[in-house]
């Protein structure tokens, strides 16, 4: 590509809001199937904080995908596909239910790169999370923009596959009530997670696309209810799309460090991350 985006690497912008109770115990009962619900003063569970700040955009300021214009604080990739590649986090202290935090995004770095998938842009991300007591968590996201695919191109699973032997499991059934539900909590206008004609005719994908962060989510909530001790450290790195209308596995086991998770879907590694477990926060 000939398009130079030097001049977004290093721009910053600050948003904030007050991590008020509803959003958060409606994923709990819509994906995660917990039914107490967190109040005011709760430590927030991890990566519920993606659930706020939302950009909410007038429809002109909307791009045909669903997803705010290119342009503004990220650079305007003209590539078509836009997804949430992976990233990594670092947990410093928790967020607390009804907290007013501040994100401070800031772009780290912006390639062009070429390979047998066709031109591809990663932008990589910094969020800083702060609380009444500082900073809270640390965030790197990775972005990718690539070229339009194929019809035909990307492949769903064929059908269910066994259940993987993992210590820890549990499957989930990403049905379009609750792609639509994360779309909605996390105001996530991408039309390829609810909108089926446009993911299967404009995308090329064979049918709904679950959420990575709702992948990651999931794995994360696995990682909390096994581990011991504070998680500190969450990697996670997106492998292949999963899809709705085939079970999703939730797998993890224990390592010296922590934990090792990851979806499967079909007998396909969907999202793999590395869980670090380190001193009391």
């Amino acid at each position: 590509m000939s398009e130079d985006f030097s001049a977004w690497v290093g721009r910053r912008e600050e948003v904030v809001d007050v991590l008020e109770p509803a959003r958060t115990n409606a994923l709990r009962i819509a994906a995660l199937g917990q039914t107490t619900p967190l109040a005011a003063g709760d430590d927030l569970p991890l990566l519920h904080h993606w659930l706020y700040f939302w950009d909410v955009r007038p429809p002109e300021g909307l791009g045909p995908d669903g997803h705010p214009a290119r342009g503004g604080f990220l650079p305007p990739v003209p590539l078509p596909r836009r997804m949430w590649a992976g990233g990594r986090l670092k947990f410093l202290k928790p967020l607390k239910v009804g907290e007013r935090v501040t994100k401070a995004s800031t772009i780290l770095k912006v390639e062009a790169k070429s390979g047998k998938s066709g031109n591809l842009v990663f932008v990589t991300v910094e969020h800083q999370l702060s609380g009444e007591d500082g900073v809270a968590i640390v965030e790197e996201q990775d972005i990718v923009y690539r070229e339009a695919a194929a019809p035909g191109s990307i492949k769903g699973p064929t059908g269910e596959a066994p259940a993987p032997a993992s210590p820890w499991r549990r499957e989930v059934q990403p049905d379009p009530v609750l792609l639509f539900r994360y779309s909605a909590l996390t105001m996530n206008g991408h039309r390829i997670h609810y909108d089926r004609p446009y993911a299967m005719n404009e995308e090329a994908y064979p049918g709904l696309v679950v959420h990575g962060p709702l992948q990651a989510t999931l794995l994360a909530d696995l990682a909390a209810q096994n581990v011991k001790g504070p998680i500190t450290g969450f990697d996670f790195r997106g492998m292949s799309p999963a899809f709705d209308g085939t079970t999703l596995h939730v797998c993890g086991e224990p390592t010296e460090t922590g934990a090792s998770v990851w979806t499967e879907q079909g007998g396909t590694k969907n999202m793999t991350a590395t869980i670090t477990v380190g001193a009391a926060r």
